[in-house]
């Protein structure tokens, strides 16, 4: 086949399969256009899933009745007029070829109308065919209306999905554009029935709106910035996570965006809070110099480019990681977990019946079952009297009382009690404790004066000693006796008088794992978490009151406490009120 000149037609068909997908890519089009134009109400009717018609009308700045011809031929747009322009794009569209994608794949009408203009015009497009401008009667604003999306293209509408998705494609759009732009309303009708009506309103009643209560009353409220560069939003607690990643809304300047880069960075911010598998929930708004980002990458406008990902990168999960490192647990804060039944799959590495490591919370020395004995049944009921019960009223976590099967730690608070799993709460104490050792250089350890000798499989062996500096960043020495024996000859000054062999034997099987035995991406984190799950208080270790009571003590003031490093809750609380209703009290 020779080389040829395609018609007009055929080229502007071929351009509009670039941004005309579906119907809500026309609507996403015209939103943009009304929002460009300085509308502050926008209303959007389809019918059909906006295969048969989708119309959008604004009350915007309006266009000129001699350039609405103007505005139906491609690359023509008010919003850029040079490669400066270009390079700074402070509007979400500047391309000039919406308007002739949409009339080149369906039937459109323009109707519109400066605020200085006696009366409004018309002008009308099929299949690429543009019509005579005609006077119209119109408010200041524009209305238009797109009918049979594909009618001239049907190798591109049998792609298309039933109405009920498209119309389900539209209203997900919608929102996305709601959440950018609290300060105008927004409503979409399908037919006769209001499928979204989003009411002008400040940003945080809009995202409780649009994103729920329950994320909204659960947010942590983010606001940082660093020269030019500002980040602000609302980010979900580890409590409110999601088996799916469907509420993460990122905007850039103002324009909705599913960018890579700034999810990676926000999911790595959330990666010593939540469990493997679940999804942050969030609505984070980053501001910028125009001329640092590059909005020019997609035809859809859905991607961009950062002069400086890795620093942008860098500054989102920092921000992120100091918003969540304030989860602890406060008086008037939500609990970590919750009354309703908690989601399958998450959870610490298996916990073993072997006693716990002594003296590692500046506990007295801890008790042994005989000893309990010795006290009698009494001891418990002596040790709960002799606390001093003022000092809950100042303390988040209430003061200790007693454990529940050698698991949960119970605490009377000022407003009722306070469940803790002990296992996941010193697991968290004791990964801050390791991270901020590692931050501040090389970490304390001791030398021991007879090395313990561990017998291990060959491959282990031969994996650990592969794993050397990571764990001598720890504080361990260790070298090979055989191939399948090592010394120990120095341990991490955190595990003096410990279980040692037990510890290490536990962790080189749980870095052998196959598969994401850890959420941790970076090795040296998930070493220190499995250091310290294996290495905190385990199920069945007997506590005496002081020692529960220095816990809770710590946990108030660690960060991330609200969840161990596997993102499991820590901590729970039944109000009064709770249990007042348990118990038919009042009634």
């Amino acid at each position: 086949m020779p080389i040829r000149v395609l018609p007009s037609e055929l080229v502007d068909q071929i351009a509009a399969g670039e941004v005309i997908e579906r119907p809500a890519s026309v609507v996403k089009e015209l939103i943009e256009n009304s929002l460009d134009a300085g509308a502050r109400r926008i209303e959007v009717d389809v019918e059909q899933g906006g295969v048969g018609l989708v119309r959008v009308r604004d009350d915007g700045s309006g266009i000129d009745a001699e350039a609405l011809p103007l505005a139906l031929t491609r690359h023509a747009t008010s919003k850029i007029a040079s490669l400066a322009d270009l390079e700074a794009i402070g509007t979400l569209g500047f391309r000039g070829e919406a308007l002739p994608s949409i009339g080149s794949v369906a039937r459109l009408r323009i109707v519109s109308r400066i605020a200085s203009a006696p009366h409004g015009a018309q002008i009308t497009v099929e299949g690429g065919a543009v019509g005579a401008v005609r006077p119209a009667a119109h408010p200041p604003g524009t209305t238009i209306e797109m009918r049979d999306l594909f009618y001239n293209v049907p190798a591109r509408r049998k792609f298309l999905r039933t109405a009920q998705t498209e119309l389900g494609h539209i209203a997900r759009l919608i929102e996305r554009l709601a959440l950018a732009r609290p300060e105008v309303t927004l409503r979409l009708r399908s037919g006769e029935r209001v499928a979204l009506d989003a009411p002008a309103a400040e940003p945080g009643p809009r995202v409780a709106q649009l994103l729920g209560a329950q994320f909204f009353d659960s947010a942590l409220a983010v606001s940082h910035a660093a020269g030019p560069v500002q980040l602000a939003g609302w980010i979900g607690l580890p409590t409110v996570s999601r088996a799916q990643p469907d509420q993460q809304y990122w905007f850039v300047n103002g324009r909705p965006v599913r960018d890579k880069l700034l999810m990676s960075a926000a999911r790595l911010g959330y990666r010593d809070v939540l469990y493997h598998g679940r999804h942050p929930a969030y609505a984070l708004y980053l501001t910028l110099d125009p001329r640092l980002v590059d909005v020019n990458a997609h035809p859809a406008k859905l991607e961009v480019r950062f002069r400086d990902s890795r620093q942008i990168h860098e500054f989102v999960l920092r921000a992120i990681e100091r918003a969540l490192a304030a989860t602890r647990p406060e008086r008037e804060a939500a609990p970590a977990a919750r009354a309703a039944p908690l989601l399958a799959g998450a959870g610490c590495a298996p916990e073993r019946a072997a006693p716990g490591v002594p003296g590692r919370l500046a506990f007295d020395a801890p008790p042994t079952a005989a000893r309990w004995a010795e006290q009698g049944d009494w001891a418990l009921a002596a040790a709960v009297r002799e606390a001093p019960p003022a000092a809950a009223e100042d303390r988040p976590l209430g003061v200790a009382l007693a454990q529940l099967h050698g698991i949960y730690i119970l605490a009377q608070s000022a407003d009722g009690l306070i469940l803790v799993d002990m296992h996941a709460a010193h697991e968290r104490v004791l990964y801050e404790q390791f991270k901020a050792a590692r931050e501040a250089g090389p970490p304390a350890s001791q030398q021991l004066l007879e090395p313990l000798v561990l017998e291990l499989k060959a491959y282990d062996l031969e994996r650990l000693l592969e794993q050397r500096a990571l764990w001598e960043r720890a504080g361990f020495e260790f070298d090979a006796l055989g191939p399948t024996r090592l010394a120990l000859r120095r341990v991490p000054a955190l595990l003096a008088g410990a279980q040692v062999v037990r510890i290490v034997e536990s962790m080189v099987e749980d870095l052998g794992r196959d598969g994401p035995a850890h959420h941790l991406e970076e090795a040296a984190d998930r070493f220190l978490g499995t250091l310290a799950c294996r290495t905190a208080i385990h199920a069945r270790r007997r506590l005496t009151v002081a020692e529960m009571d220095a816990l809770l003590r710590q946990m108030e003031g660690t960060e991330r406490s609200n969840q161990c490093n596997h993102g499991r809750p820590t901590w729970t609380r039944l109000t009064l009120r709770e249990l007042d209703q348990l118990f038919l009290r009042g009634r």
